[in-house]
């Protein structure tokens, strides 16, 4: 079977939002010292409901989750959050927008992002994020037009923290697509270019990533539409990520995710394979400062 065709769940069992409201709930009772069992009982209900609730597979009623938030002490701005989450939790699809804090504001995303068994990825102009170096990040982060500058550490932080996501004992299969412009634009400068390269070239012996780049020499590709993630759950459907600077969407109506299923098997047949990739990347890393020690495969 190709590696872009897999069932296409129509009846969909949650949506982004009810398990956004599941994860944040489960969030609430942590912070409280409640689990499942001690909820139940407060509340009078079976262990079921509580964990159906939780995993975003139920329609919850408002007075349900107003009863959970009461007995974990949720109060003020969050309260109202997560009451109008779960008034919209059976709206597919999600536009966010994002405050001043954007590593709280993608919280949706990193819930996500950790429970995907695989991520598909395409960047026609940058290394895609959870690649990038700490140096790498700081450059893009302050070249940004919308970027607070004094949020810089906070932000590098956090996702240097999400990359740990690559030694987990089970991690997600990562397929890769990068555009060949995105190797030589000189981000940082060249010692900062030549250290994120290398490290390209070390990330992409891992198993379960997959590094591939789309070259220059194939000019118009599928990619035209711009960088976008689509994550596969063991469960649920899969969801299409789209981050822009003030905002992120979430798509997961049946035909989005074909459109995207589609532009990622034409993607697929445009990069350059596996070790045609990492050839490329050595060269550009050499002409940034030398070369150094090829990966290993059996590493």
């Amino acid at each position: 079977m190709h590696p872009y065709v897999w069932r296409m769940v129509v009846e969909r069992k949650s949506t982004v939002r009810a398990r956004e409201l599941g994860a944040a709930l489960r969030r609430a009772m942590n912070e409280a010292g409640f689990d499942n069992r001690t909820v139940a009982r407060r509340l009078g209900w079976s262990d079921t409901k509580v964990s159906l609730m939780l995993s975003g597979e139920r329609s919850t009623p408002v007075e349900d989750v107003s009863a959970v938030l009461a007995i974990c002490g949720v109060k003020g701005e969050e309260r109202k959050r997560l009451l109008r989450l779960c008034r919209e939790a059976k709206q597919v699809g999600w536009w966010q927008r994002h405050g001043s804090h954007l590593p709280k504001e993608l919280r949706t995303f990193i819930d996500h992002e950790s429970a995907a068994v695989a991520i598909h990825s395409f960047q026609p102009q940058l290394v895609p994020g959870l690649l990038q170096t700490a140096d790498y990040m700081r450059a893009v982060m302050r070249a940004s037009a919308t970027f607070p500058v004094d949020e810089t550490e906070e932000r590098v932080a956090a996702r240097l923290a999400r990359q740990a996501i690559f030694d987990r004992f089970r991690s997600p299969r990562f397929t890769y697509f990068v555009h060949e412009f995105a190797l030589p634009l000189p981000v940082g400068g060249p010692e900062v270019m030549s250290d994120q390269l290398h490290h390209l070239l070390r990330m992409s012996v891992r198993p379960y990533v997959a590094l591939r780049v789309i070259p220059a020499a194939a000019g118009a590709h599928a990619g035209a539409c711009g960088a976008f993630q689509l994550l596969e759950f063991a469960e649920t459907p899969p969801v299409v990520y789209l981050e822009h600077d003030t905002a992120s969407l979430f798509l997961e109506e049946t035909a989005e995710l074909a459109a995207y299923l589609a532009i990622l098997t034409s993607l697929d047949l445009t990069a350059l394979d596996l070790p045609q990739s990492r050839k490329l990347i050595s060269h550009v890393a050499s002409e940034f400062g030398g070369t150094r020690e090829e990966p290993d495969d059996s590493s």
